[in-house]
């Protein structure tokens, strides 16, 4: 067991450092998700009334416990189509790739999850505003 510890450690250490930039986030919501989910997150975008699919109330992603960072993040970047108005959701992971230096954020159990810098501010501007 001891001759892990430092194996361990070194693992960890060469893990992208957490990109938790929750103002960077928060403008990125404004710039390309308020106009569907609204100001406030909540769905009530000036978008929403024409979309098929009411956007989700992105205030309530906890609600049923743990925040789904990995869930939210593929959501973002196209790897979890939503569809809406008929449509895929929009895929901002062209937008959001950011320099090509993944960063990683804490998962449920605490396992790194890795994602562009964009995205993981995004997320962490979503965890910020949830109840």
């Amino acid at each position: 067991m001891r001759a892990l510890i430092p194996f361990v450690t070194f693992a960890l250490a060469a893990l992208p450092a957490a990109a938790q930039d929750a103002e960077a986030g928060g403008q990125l919501y404004i710039d390309f998700c308020a106009v569907c989910h609204g100001e406030t997150a909540r769905g009530d975008g000036v978008m929403a009334e024409v979309l098929r699919i009411a956007p989700t109330d992105l205030t309530a992603l906890s609600s049923a416990g743990d925040f789904p960072t990995l869930r939210v993040a593929e959501q973002i970047d196209g790897r979890r189509p939503m569809l809406a108005h008929g449509g895929d959701m929009p895929i901002f992971g062209q937008w959001f790739q950011g320099d090509g230096a993944d960063v990683a954020l804490p998962g449920p159990g605490g396992q790194p999850i890795l994602m562009s810098r964009p995205i993981a501010d995004l997320v962490t501007y979503l965890q910020e505003i949830q109840p």
